[in-house]
């Protein structure tokens, strides 16, 4: 059958689209504690999180993810269905969207049949469930019933089955003695039509049984069950409708495997053999405080799906004790805020509207990747401190790190451990006031970052003195006043960035109406000034992000568009200091770099090139001046799960970036490095380069090089094989030797384009600046 399946594919090529597998530069960090669906395969359990999907194989309790890197959509999942016999997994979203996934390859195959469809409305596309039968699969939708062919891998008829046809939501189906039967909801009643009439296209084929509202309908073994919402359980017998039980909450999913009949609760799992005799349940145990969303059996154990903590495990006879089983993760797929330092990542959850409310307030931990490793900190272990955003490691103790909360003040983490909540009471925190409920408290701290004398900067919104500088050494606090800027505190409901100029001590500050806000102590005369204006050239007042790059010019991004102020030297001394947009060509007409672009986040690589986030439009990639978009990754080229980007942080030792999307983690290995000030520890690898290793796309790095360098590769004899310098042969402009910040990429070529010969070779690195030469030797087999 798999060989069957694989020529149809190929011949039907043309009408699929297969996705791309990112799985070379990319990976993924999906949290699969929250649970949509679990079913069983061919000695596999299947569990689906919010969009991604991981395998469990139940002989060798080895893990698989399959998500965005491997093809997934990113898109929210709503179902999934095993077919043993074909041999593929079929997963259904919120959107209509269809994905399948083959057990004997990698590929993933796209269907987007359901979307296209112009005659459905954008609310009603939403895949409910699937029901196999023969070659077919049924799909219910909020519209109706679409037929698909799992052979041919193509769709056949849809059923527009409500009264003179109209488009109602179908919640499940069933193949009962050669009827097809439909639970539908909004008191569309409970449905049925016979298999063998060709024209089922007809709503007036179906036959409505009973009234009411229904959101599931089952066959197990010679029997048919129904579920309303009104928690009751139904055997169906000639189309009479016999009541079997009261559930104490509303059942969630029903299934029949293995001639078992298997209910879920958010409470209880309760599986009934085939005369509905209950032969186990498992109840929610108090060491797991969760809801339960799915279930499934396989040989002796019962695969429950929840929404904290992943897939829980327990015996059928004796369901007592629960083993969780899900791959390593953070705590939510929605990061808001992330920061790379020292080799680990830091990721918080707590967002607020472009606005700045942090309403409806959210209770949520934070997360930590440390060594391959996650450890996420739930909401109950963090003192209540609700809406988690920025980010701040001590540069002097990389084991303290603060975390800002926009609601409850700021939460100091020691090794891990939240130990502190500093809030109006035990620190220089202040709180909002209402004038009409004095008493209540809403510390709205924002971001933060560390000075060169490690004192903490924090900003808060909607108070006098929202600057504050925090020493944890001794534990002072000094508050500033902007009032001068700000005179009333309603002005600025927030502030999202807070950078230090290392070179002026200044702190630029990315403001909602205020634009760009700099602040300096002055050695005691502190200087204040925001520019935001029309005059200014600022597209909009409101500032969302803000970079500093490595020749101290400040990048701006807004609401509505990029801007950059190329002179901060003379922020405080000039009158009328004015931002640039970056113009660029493109096809011979003059634009403006990212025109009406909400950009929510910039950051600085190791080669002054510049991350870019936005929302709604993914992520730029962009050469130091701008002038060049070396990569633009959206959700139809890349594996972002999403085009909303809230942050990104850069491990500047490997250059690899993390990209936190409103839909997940996931991280790029650009495979640039900051550079270094001296050429002490460079170092070239491979070494030696092996005839497996493919020298010309892979490439030969060389590591920890400074950062203005003359570079020469030349053979064993003198001849020059390639040459570069830092400000000359950058990367991705085509060079055979390109250089990238603390690391250079050799493709192997020499100066006549040609792969060079087996042998040794002399890479000599000389720095511009201090002269500072080193040889190393670098040995090519080809």
């Amino acid at each position: 059958m798999i060989k069957r399946i694989s020529i149809i594919i190929i011949f039907l090529f043309p009408l699929l689209h297969f996705a791309q597998d990112f799985s070379a530069l990319w990976e993924g960090h999906f949290s699969y504690n929250s649970i949509k669906s679990v079913v069983k395969g061919n000695d596999r359990v299947y569990a689906a999180s919010e969009n991604a999907v991981f395998v469990l194989d139940t002989q060798t309790n080895e893990l698989k993810e399959i998500t965005t890197i491997n093809g997934l959509s990113g898109e929210s999942i709503s179902t999934i269905f095993y077919s043993p016999f074909y041999e593929l997994l079929i997963i259904g979203y919120e959107n209509g969207l269809i994905e399948i996934a083959f057990d004997n390859n990698d590929d993933i195959l796209t269907v987007v049949d359901i979307i296209d469809k112009s005659t459905i409305p954008p609310t009603n596309k939403r895949i409910n469930h699937f029901e196999a039968y023969e070659n077919l699969v049924y799909i219910s939708t909020n519209y109706g019933i679409s037929v698909f062919n799992l052979e041919r891998l193509e769709f056949g008829d849809t059923y527009f089955i409500g009264d003179g046809g109209s488009q109602i939501q179908v919640k499940q189906t069933t193949i009962f003695n050669e009827f097809i039967y439909a639970a539908c909801f909004n008191n569309n009643g409970l449905r049925k039509a016979p298999l063998s009439n060709p024209n089922l296209v007809d709503f007036q084929n179906w036959q409505t049984i009973s009234t009411g509202d229904f959101i599931s309908i089952e066959t197990n073994e010679d029997n048919l069950y129904t579920i309303r919402t009104n928690r009751r359980i139904y055997q169906v017998v000639n189309d009479v409708l016999s009541e079997l039980f009261l559930f104490a909450e509303a059942p969630v999913e029903m299934k029949s495997q293995d001639g078992n009949l298997l209910i879920s609760t958010s409470n209880n799992i309760f599986v009934y053999d085939n005369n509905f005799s209950l032969i186990s349940q498992a109840s929610v145990d108090i060491n797991f405080d969760t809801r339960f969303s799915s279930a499934t059996l396989d040989l002796n154990y019962i695969y429950i799906g929840t929404k904290d903590f992943g897939v829980l495990k327990t015996l059928i006879n004796s369901s007592i004790e629960y083993e969780e089983v899900r791959p390593e993760g953070p705590l939510l797929n929605n990061p808001f805020s992330i920061e790379f330092n020292n080799g680990s990542l830091w990721v918080t959850f707590g967002e607020y509207t472009r606005f700045y409310n942090p309403y409806p307030l959210n209770n949520r931990g934070f997360s930590h990747f440390i060594d391959e490793e996650w450890i996420n900190i739930p909401y109950n272990d963090i003192f209540e401190a609700k809406c988690l955003n920025g980010i701040s490691v001590n540069p002097f103790n990389n084991n303290q790190v603060f975390i800002s909360s926009f609601f409850s003040g700021l939460l100091e983490v020691n090794e891990s451990i939240p130990t502190v909540l500093y809030d109006e009471s035990n620190s220089g925190l202040e709180s909002l006031i209402l004038p009409d409920n004095p008493n209540y408290k809403d510390i709205r701290v924002g971001a933060s970052t560390f000075d060169s004398q490690g004192l903490l900067w924090t900003i808060t919104s909607l108070v006098i003195n929202p600057l504050k500088a925090y020493n944890p050494s001794s534990g002072q606090w000094v508050s500033y006043d902007f009032t001068e800027i700000v005179p009333k505190v309603e002005d600025n409901v927030g502030y999202h960035e807070v950078i230090i100029d290392p070179v002026s001590n200044t702190k630029f500050i990315a403001s909602f109406s205020k634009g760009v806000i700099g602040f300096n102590e002055n050695s005691g005369s502190p200087l204040l000034k925001s520019i935001s204006s029309d005059e200014e050239n600022f597209p909009v007042k409101s500032v969302r992000s803000l970079a500093l790059d490595k020749r101290n010019q400040l990048w701006i991004g807004t609401h509505e568009g990029l801007r950059v102020l190329f002179n901060t030297s003379n922020f405080f001394r000039e009158e009328n200091i004015s931002v640039d947009e970056i113009i660029i060509e493109e096809g011979g007409v003059a634009k403006e770099l990212l025109a009406d672009q909400f950009i929510s986040d910039i950051k600085v690589d190791g080669s002054n090139n510049k991350w870019i986030a936005t929302i709604g439009s993914g992520i730029f990639y962009l050469s130091s001046d701008g002038q060049q978009t070396i990569f633009h990754f959206t959700t139809s080229n890349s594996p972002l799960p999403s085009n909303n980007v809230n942050d990104i942080s850069i491990n500047e030792s490997n250059g690899e970036v993390f990209i936190a999307t409103d839909r997940g983690l996931v991280s790029f290995k650009a495979g640039g490095s900051s550079p270094l000030n001296d050429l002490q520890s460079a170092y070239a690898y491979p070494n030696p380069v092996r005839p497996s290793f493919d020298i010309v796309e892979q490439k030969v790095k060389i590591k920890d090089i400074s950062e203005n360098v003359n570079i020469k590769i030349t053979d064993i004899e003198g001849n020059l094989v390639a040459e570069a310098q830092s400000r000359t042969n950058q990367r991705f402009r085509g060079f055979n030797l390109e250089i990238d910040g603390g690391t250079a990429f050799w493709n192997g070529k020499n100066l006549a384009n040609n792969i060079v010969a087996s042998g040794v070779y002399l890479v000599m690195l000389s720095d511009l600046d201090t002269f500072e030469t080193k040889v190393l030797k670098l040995m090519v087999v080809r």
